[in-house]
């Protein structure tokens, strides 16, 4: 057989999107990678063999986590996703993964390539790997400091003999009260999905002879319909009773019969006459799994660092989908497909959790990290996964450039460097602000023609029925509340019940504590209600004002998005087990609470109100905070609406020398932007800057972009640029969108 021999700084093992995420970072940071995947296509459960849509922290917009998706890479993904291919197609979405990754000259990528063996120098060190492609019939070894165990099952650090568990602990090991019993079952299972396609015309379908004959042995059964296929049919699940590594063909043949007798069921029944002109255009040929080996770390991330959102000193990463376990039976279950329970933000991962604690140069990423079962059910999906594969990658290049080992670099006298390599490439680190001392924006006087200060989203023509509560987040600063002016219809003579509420946590976005109810009558008709209570705004943050429901009365909708402002809704999304309130058994340590979401584009506008007083100003200042999404506050400069190309300068006392520009723009963190099945309205945020020319201080044109749709932009300038200021023209996209801007970095 041929054997081909690599080296490098670092192998990845698993092309899903952490061990992808992980690999470019490390290239993009200046080390060479060695990235292994045993399929044909890179993405994992997100590729067209499996066909998930990503999601994470967003968790469809159906939790309290605003702003919330998780940046970086995965999030120049998704972008990149959404531009090209808003349908959500999965052949379009495998091409934009492996294009991403082959751009990287660091990266050498082997395709179709199986790790099998690892040699050691000692108990506690790998040094290399071997694997094997079947379709060249090659054998590969691939040699290095470092390696990321980044595929999956482990296969990595099982073979390396790495402290693993498999299966769910029971609740006194770490006090879990969540932990699941023996009957519900100790592991998640695999799923396969299908597509359907109407071709206009009758179309007859023979079942496989292995399909599933008893349609009724599914107890779920009467929820099949002709229009779901997809991950939307993410409960045809099976394998949760067996070795989820070693069985996973036979999960794979029973969930086979399984899809083919629900298809059998829909075309053949007579139940479901739409059906009759549409065909089976694919099945999946791997089953996407959930749950296998989950290694031990140096701290196991638990149900307590999840619910009670426990900050960590070394904290790299954030989860915030809900804890979501399922029954082992799956599919054959008789209890619903799912039970989540959701925290009331966003929460920490730590350094801690992704390497093991007994071999020296083992990175954890993806669904393999140092989690118990319980907290794996929020860990383990993919945009969390691909935010810690950013993780790791960044932390083994700087392994390589530091000459340190992997715990050293996680020490607390370390952590920081970690912590600020990954915000300056636009990854989001809860509660963390990036403090870079190389950036010449800290040393410049900042100022911008014109800023918007919110006194006003005015009325549009359309007006709703408050059929469900409905908010409007206002961003305030400490002092006085700002008095508000809203206009209502009112179908009959009422009373209108408002509350202004906060958030107990102000970097959290759940209105959970009350500040002030108060009970409004109207009359029939149009009027406008004033409100001008005597609260104390006691910290920066958000404002929640509340309008409770009353079908009997009408607010009008505003036309105006602005950047951190959004308005919210006490509505119910079952995908994600959000039915308006959170309301857990006393027994399992979760907290109630209700859930406020927006509503998704081309929806979701704000609701219509003026604000008198202290009215919140999105200063220029703003761009050099070193946070670039909303948080506690939008933290953005916005300018006024009416400018149609607003402008910020960078201002020094002394000329600068300038080789790299970095520009942080506003994408809607707040979208999820599912990669697959779900469609978008839109191929760009309406907030994004996507026309924008930069100037020296002779007003001298020294780069120009069109067509932008990133959240961060570097502009490498060819030659050094030398000047006392940089301009920034923007161009806002619509008069309703006024131009904004997250951040400005600048670099010798």
């Amino acid at each position: 057989m041929q054997t081909v021999h690599f080296s490098a700084d670092l192998v990845v093992v698993g092309g899903g999107l952490s061990g992808t995420a992980c690999a470019v970072t490390a290239a993009r940071a200046g080390i060479k990678v060695i990235l292994l995947q045993d399929r044909p296509v890179l993405g994992g459960n997100a590729s067209s063999e499996v066909r998930l849509w990503v999601l994470g922290a967003t968790s469809h917009m159906g939790n309290n986590n605003r702003w919330a998706r998780e940046g970086g890479f995965i999030d120049e993904l998704l972008l990149e996703n959404l531009y090209r291919n808003p349908e959500g197609n999965p052949l379009i979405f495998d091409t934009i993964i492996l294009e991403k990754v082959v751009a990287e000259g660091n990266i050498t990528l082997l395709l179709n390539t199986a790790v099998y063996s690892v040699d050691k120098s000692d108990e506690e060190t790998i040094t290399s790997v071997t694997a094997f492609c079947s379709q060249n019939a090659t054998q590969y070894t691939a040699a290095a400091p470092l390696f990321c165990d980044a595929s999956g099952d482990g296969i990595l650090g099982f073979l390396a003999g790495a402290a693993f568990r498999m299966g769910a602990e029971k609740k006194e090991e770490f006090g879990e009260k969540f932990a699941p019993s023996v009957a519900y079952g100790e592991l998640l299972g695999h799923s396969i999905y299908f597509y359907t396609k109407d071709v206009g015309k009758p179309v007859r379908f023979v079942p496989p002879a292995y399909a599933l004959q008893d349609i009724t042995q599914i107890p779920r059964y009467r929820s099949f319909n002709a229009k779901d296929y997809g991950c939307k049919l993410w409960w045809i699940e099976y394998g949760g009773r067996l070795d989820t590594v070693h069985q996973s063909e036979a999960i794979k043949w029973e969930l086979w019969k399984v899809v083919y007798g629900v298809w059998n069921y829909i075309k053949n029944s007579g139940k479901f006459p739409e059906a009759e002109t549409m065909t089976l255009e694919w099945v999946g040929t791997i089953p996407g799994k959930r749950e296998s080996r989950r290694f031990e770390g140096d701290y196991i991330l638990t149900q307590q660092d999840i619910i009670e959102q426990r900050p960590h000193h070394d904290t790299v990463a954030f989860g915030g989908w809900s804890v979501d376990l399922h029954p082992a039976d799956g599919v054959f279950s008789e209890r619903p497909g799912c039970n989540q329970w959701h925290s009331k933000g966003i929460y920490s991962i730590p350094f801690r959790c992704l390497y093991s604690r007994n071999l020296k140069n083992l990175f954890l990423a993806g669904r393999t990290i140092s989690a118990s079962h319980v907290a794996f059910g929020s860990t383990r999906v993919m945009g969390t996964s691909a935010h810690v594969g950013q993780a790791v990658g960044m932390a083994a290049a700087l392994c390589v450039q530091k000459d340190c080992t992997i715990r050293v670099l996680g020490r607390k006298e370390k952590i920081g460097e970690l912590q600020q390599a990954l915000l300056r490439t636009g990854h989001h680190l809860p509660n963390i602000c990036l403090q870079d001392r190389e950036d010449l924006v800290q040393k410049a006087t900042v100022r911008a023609t014109s800023v918007f200060q919110l006194r006003e989203l005015p009325e549009g023509e359309e007006w709703f029925a408050l059929a469900d509560s409905a908010a409007q987040m206002l961003p305030v600063t400490k002092g006085k509340m700002p008095a508000l002016s809203v206009p209502v219809q009112a179908s009959e003579e009422t009373t209108l019940r408002l509350q202004f509420r906060c958030s107990s946590k102000p970097y959290n976005h759940s209105p959970d504590t009350t500040l002030k109810t108060i009970d409004v009558p109207l009359k029939k008709g149009h009027q406008v209600i004033e409100l001008a209570e005597d609260l104390e705004v006691c910290d920066d943050g958000y404002l929640y004002i509340c309008f409770l429901k009353n079908k009997a009365v009408q607010l009008c909708y505003s036309e105006r998005r602005v950047s951190g402002v959004l308005s919210l809704f006490n509505k119910t999304n079952a995908a994600v087990s959000n039915y308006g309130r959170q309301d857990p058994p006393e027994d399992i340590g979760v907290e109630a609470f209700e859930f406020w979401c927006p509503d998704r584009r081309p929806y979701g506008k704000n609701i219509a109100m003026k604000v008198q007083g202290n009215a919140f100003s999105f200063v220029a200042e703003a761009v050099r905070n070193g946070i670039f999404r909303p948080a506690v506050l939008p933290n953005a400069w916005v300018a006024k609406p009416e400018e149609e190309k607003p402008a910020i300068t960078i201002d020094w006392s002394e000329p600068q020398t300038i080789r790299r520009l970095v520009l942080h723009f506003d994408t809607d963190f707040d979208h999820p932007l599912e990669s697959v099945l779900m469609t978008h309205p839109e191929t760009e945020s309406p907030f994004c800057v996507a026309h924008f020319i930069i100037c020296n201080d002779k007003h001298e044109r020294v780069f120009e972009m069109r067509n932008n749709h990133q959240s961060v932009v570097a502009v490498h300038f060819d030659s050094p640029l030398t000047t006392r200021s940089l301009t920034l023209h923007l161009e806002r996209k619509s008069e309703n969108v006024p131009a904004a801007l997250f951040g400005v970095r600048c670099y010798a």
